[in-house]
């Protein structure tokens, strides 16, 4: 990682104020509900990313000990490891070892974490349960607020990319999408003077 106060644009001797300020600042211009239609995203959740790790390193470092006062997300090599796993798409083994993490020890890496395979996996209403859990145990952290609005305008059916359609045109076809196709097949058909099999 870069120097955490160079990516702040601070100096050493500034005050936690400052620092908070700066923090705040960027994450003002870079929180990747600004970039949501545009193609430089990536790029500003990257950017989040690196000012989130910077705040975290200085104020770990002022308060002397590698835990972030919020959440311990990355002070942890069980999280850390965990993290790999689920982006190796080894997601049976990372489910297996968050379980094993106890109840008392879940902050908000381990529920987005959680959030991030049940998402990885369709089980999207479980995924937002965990982020949103994230988010309100550390409403700083751009990455666990990312995922959550990536979520709930999936779950919203909001598509930029297709706006004409009620819904976000990820392929998936449920029991209600087949059943109202074959009740507008079948009227179509009986309108031309058949029925659905005669018709077909």
């Amino acid at each position: 990682m870069n120097d955490p106060y160079v990516v702040l644009g601070v100096s050493r001797d500034a005050t936690d104020q400052q620092i908070k300020d700066a923090y705040r600042e960027l994450a003002k211009k870079y929180h990747p509900d600004n970039f949501a239609d545009n193609p430089l995203s990536d790029l500003a959740e990257d950017k989040m990313k690196e000012i989130n790790e910077a705040y975290d390193a200085i104020m770990n470092e002022r308060k002397g000990y590698g835990k972030s006062s919020t959440n311990n997300n990355y002070s942890s090599p069980e999280l850390k490891e965990i993290r790999s796993l689920i982006n190796m798409g080894r997601l049976e083994e990372a489910q297996s070892r968050l379980d094993s993490v106890g109840i008392n020890e879940r902050n908000a890496e381990w529920y987005f974490l959680s959030g991030s395979i049940q998402y990885k996996r369709g089980w999207f209403d479980n995924a937002y349960t965990n982020f949103s859990t994230a988010c309100r145990m550390d409403p700083t952290n751009g990455e666990y607020r990312a995922a959550l609005n990536q979520l709930q305008r999936r779950r919203s059916g909001y598509n930029p990319y297709n706006q004409n359609v009620g819904r976000a045109n990820t392929g998936d076809c449920t029991g209600c999408d087949v059943c109202t196709g074959l009740c507008c097949a079948d009227t179509c058909c009986e309108c031309m003077g058949g029925d659905l099999i005669g018709c077909c």
